[in-house]
């Protein structure tokens, strides 16, 4: 299993797998426009994704899995200054879920905001009803700070949402 930035040439794929999980993602996801299915939509987002990472403030990735895209992993919403955070937030296709590919790709984007964007904190919020993505965070050493009441619009319908987050040991080690 691979994560890495996300690719222009990741529009193609990522159509691919978003169209044959449509159903599957319904439940976790806002409402999507027709467009967001295509390649061309795809592309648009990779490169709005990429000029964002350019800028710091987001890290977007690919997941792959024996060379096959499967999901996407982000960390969105980075924030420097007096509060070094950034958001995780991560998909996979059905037939890669409960394999361990979520855990160790949130395991991998957690290392790297950690060592590599020197973060202090990264958050993650889920819906109340998406226990298997809170086990995932669990493993990862996420704790829960608190219920956000009709904090995203999902699935059409403004949905609670579990909050978790992880602390940096090493800014509490005196190593950052």
């Amino acid at each position: 299993m691979v994560i890495r930035i996300l690719r222009e040439e990741d529009a193609e794929p990522l159509a691919r797998v978003l169209q044959a999980n449509r159903q599957w993602l319904s439940q976790w996801e806002p409402i999507r426009d027709e467009e967001y299915f295509t390649v061309e939509g795809q592309r648009r987002i990779i490169d709005d994704a990429l000029l964002l990472y350019s800028g710091g403030v987001h890290l977007p990735c690919a997941i792959l899995r024996h060379g096959e895209l499967v999901g996407r992993i982000n960390v969105n919403n980075i924030v420097r200054g007096s509060l070094q955070s950034g958001d995780v937030g991560y998909w996979v296709a059905e037939s890669a879920g409960g394999k361990g590919v979520a855990t160790i790709a949130v395991e991998a984007v957690v290392t790297i905001s950690f060592r590599t964007l020197n973060l202090h904190r990264v958050g993650a919020n889920t819906l109340v009803h998406n226990v298997r993505s809170q086990r995932v965070l669990e493993k990862n050493g996420f704790e829960r700070i608190g219920r956000a009441p009709k904090f995203l619009r999902i699935d059409g319908e403004w949905q609670d949402h579990i909050m978790f987050q992880r602390l940096n040991p090493d800014w509490f080690a005196g190593r950052s």
